[in-house]
């Protein structure tokens, strides 16, 4: 086996994934910039809000800032979200970027699910995407990165090209199922949501030592930089967003690829998998 590289020459790989979410109604995020904690079943008009807040502004800032970088990122969208916000997915895809499955609302969990609720879940995300965008989806990310051991095949028996659940390798890999191949692409440790109550520079900080590292040290690896609409889109953390990819773009040999195009790439190499031991051989010293 040949050493893995990107193509034309690049030295690392770039995919920037965007999720625009919505919960079921009156339902608010798990988490929030609010300190205070309500009781239990009452009802959070802030989380409510706050989250509302991803379709409504942050999208639009956040297709600015890639246009701006001209980047073309994947948009991991709720259904529910492209229903009430299908002018922005428009925008989007009018502007070069991939919209991709993130089940119907963000609170309906495949792990919940039993394995015919699953497979319903992903086909009716499959259909309202053909009817509200005119298409089928290439890709799906499940809420919370929360799949189950049946949600590869299921995936497959429906046609997606990408699963993005993956949290086991650093670069793509083929993964078989009974219903045929499907690539998973690997998900992020550091999404801005990590940075939540505290200064946005440590995503900023993050990214940076991160790219300055593997630009370094393991050439051939890939980065997917994530955000969410409802946070990400806002200005504290959409300014550190823009520094990033302005600090990235100093550097010409980056591929940016759509998450499609890095797994078309990517099983059209020939390999199912590019272990880290094939990457960067140990050698042994005395």
């Amino acid at each position: 086996m040949s050493a893995f590289a990107w193509p034309e020459g690049n030295r690392l790989a770039v995919i920037v994934t965007v999720l625009l979410e919505n919960w079921s109604e009156g339902e608010a995020p798990p988490y929030g910039p609010m300190t205070t904690a309500l009781k239990p079943g009452t009802y959070d008009r802030a989380g409510v809000t706050w989250s509302q807040y991803g379709g409504k502004e942050g999208i639009w800032r956040l297709l600015r800032i890639l246009d701006k970088h001209a980047i073309r990122s994947t948009i991991c969208a709720n259904v529910k979200s492209i229903e009430l916000h299908v002018d922005a997915m428009k925008r989007a895809l009018a502007t070069g970027h991939e919209v991709a499955a993130h089940s119907y609302t963000q609170d309906k969990l495949m792990a919940y699910l039993s394995p015919e609720e699953e497979h319903e879940n992903i086909k009716h995300c499959v259909s309202a995407f053909k009817e509200q965008l005119g298409f089928a989806p290439a890709g799906w990310l499940s809420p919370v990165v929360a799949s189950t051991d049946h949600t590869a095949e299921l995936l497959c028996r429906e046609g997606f090209l990408w699963h993005g659940d993956y949290n086991d390798s650093d670069l793509p890999r083929i993964i078989e199922t009974v219903a045929g191949p499907i690539v998973a692409l690997p998900h992020t440790d550091f999404a801005d949501n990590r940075v939540l109550r505290q200064s946005p520079n440590d995503y900023f900080d993050a990214y940076k030592t991160t790219f300055d590292y593997l630009y370094k040290d393991e050439p051939s690896s890939l980065i997917n930089l994530t955000l969410h609409c409802q946070f990400g889109g806002r200005p504290l953390i959409a300014s550190a967003f823009d520094r990033i990819l302005s600090y990235f773009r100093n550097f010409p040999d980056i591929w940016y690829p759509r998450h499609d195009e890095l797994a078309t790439w990517f099983k059209n190499l020939g390999v199912t998998e590019v272990p880290f031991s094939r990457r960067f051989p140990v050698t042994l010293t005395s």
